[in-house]
């Protein structure tokens, strides 16, 4: 259905340096408030709240168990993949591997080769508009591990959902491997936004793969956040929007430090008529190496733009980031657009914050949170910390 990511420039993982297989039983279910106030911690920083308030339900998957699958509303059916797999036949038929080919890479073909598959289920019912959030926990509590995941999210007919994934390490485990493959299905008039946010440690690879199937009217938004970057990143999300009407928004938050190589992309295939699309990159460069891509294929009547932005705060040794919009245009009415620019904090920016006041520091988080444009719902708190670590990276921003 897509492009391979094969020849993308990130170096393969050796997953044989990894277990791949638990060594201890299935841990009794749990309630999120029984998570350990540690483990709790590192959770929040994601997004993840163990308490769980302000959200409808709660995925915890460690290392290679869910820990608990638990709804608060009756709108929605939350379910790890394994057991949703036994109780629908249709799951398997319809949906499971249908986004994203088994076959897309070895990552995938790993990942479609264990037993028991980890990850979520999620099944939105027609007509039904959850009221908060639904969160999900993907966390490596264990060093020298591969963790193989498949979420599959399904939004029937006029519903809406708003999902935020957060995964991290435990404090403590620096080198790991992260394999996570996500379908989504949007139905007709649904509306679907995933925020993701990633903080690994600094040894970890990360392959997440993930497709999305939007139907006529249907709307997704996708935001991915990753201010604590792992040693290597590479997801290029794809999307088919195949109903009239159909839309897509990304945006893709991205920190590179020393050390690390991120290669982030997203491909929107625009098929039905008057479809529309936008992909949005940020990313701020303290020593890593960034490509930033993005490409829109216009296959009927439709609207798109492709915005690559990047901020150099310190290049290192052999930092860099590496901008690659793209457009691909198969119909006489597709309307689309692209740009790119890469550049750092103006020390005249600066200069004029203190004149009005501000402590340097503060100028330089100030200019840094305007960059990024980082008002995602639900998650203002945590980013604010991290861009005020990033503020404090940049030093006096020369």
């Amino acid at each position: 259905m897509g492009n391979s990511t094969e020849s993308r420039p990130t170096a393969d993982i050796d997953l044989g340096q990894f277990a791949t297989a638990p060594d201890t039983p299935r841990p009794v279910p749990i309630s999120p408030s029984q998570v350990e106030p540690a483990d709790a911690e590192v959770m929040a920083s994601v997004g993840v709240h163990v308490k769980g308030e302000d959200r409808s339900g709660t995925y915890i998957l460690r290392d290679f168990h869910p820990l608990c699958a638990l709804a608060r509303s009756d709108d929605f059916e939350l379910l790890a993949i394994a057991d949703a797999l036994r109780r629908y036949d249709w799951l398997r038929e319809r949906y499971y591997w249908k986004a994203v080919p088994a076959d897309l890479d070895r990552y995938t073909a790993r990942c479609a080769a264990v037993p028991e598959p980890q990850g979520y289920f999620i099944h939105v019912k027609k007509g039904a508009q959850v009221r908060f959030p639904v969160q999900a926990c993907l966390y490596i509590a264990q060093g020298d591990i591969v963790q193989m995941v498949h979420n599959v999210v399904i939004l029937e007919e006029d519903s809406e959902l708003h999902l935020i994934t957060g995964c991290a390490t435990r404090h403590g485990v620096s080198s790991a491997a992260h394999l996570g493959v996500s379908e989504h299905y949007v139905g007709r008039n649904a509306s679907l936004t995933s925020t993701m946010v990633h903080s690994w440690g600094p040894e970890v690879e990360v392959r997440p793969r993930s497709g999305t199937i939007v139907e006529a009217g249907g709307t997704f938004v996708s935001n991915y956040v990753s201010l604590r970057p792992a040693r290597s990143i590479q997801t290029n999300p794809q999307t088919w929007l195949n109903g009239e009407g159909a839309s897509a928004k990304y945006l893709t938050i991205i920190l590179g430090s020393q050390g690390s190589t991120i290669d982030t992309g997203g491909d929107v295939y625009l098929n039905g008529e008057n479809t529309s699309a936008e992909l949005a990159h940020r990313a701020v460069c303290t020593g890593g190496r960034i490509y930033q891509r993005g490409l829109m294929v216009g296959n009927a009547p439709c609207r798109a733009h492709v915005d690559c932005a990047g901020m150099v705060l310190d290049a290192g040794e052999d930092g860099f980031i590496e901008a690659v919009p793209g457009l691909r245009a198969l119909h006489p009415e597709a309307r689309m657009s692209h740009e790119a620019s890469i550049g750092k904090i103006a020390p005249e920016q600066v200069a004029y914050l203190q004149s009005r006041g501000m402590e340097e520091r503060e100028a330089i988080s100030l200019i840094i949170r305007g960059f990024l444009d980082a008002d995602i719902e639900g998650l203002s708190p945590e980013l604010d910390a991290r861009i005020a670590e990033i503020a404090e990276i940049a030093g006096h921003g020369e």
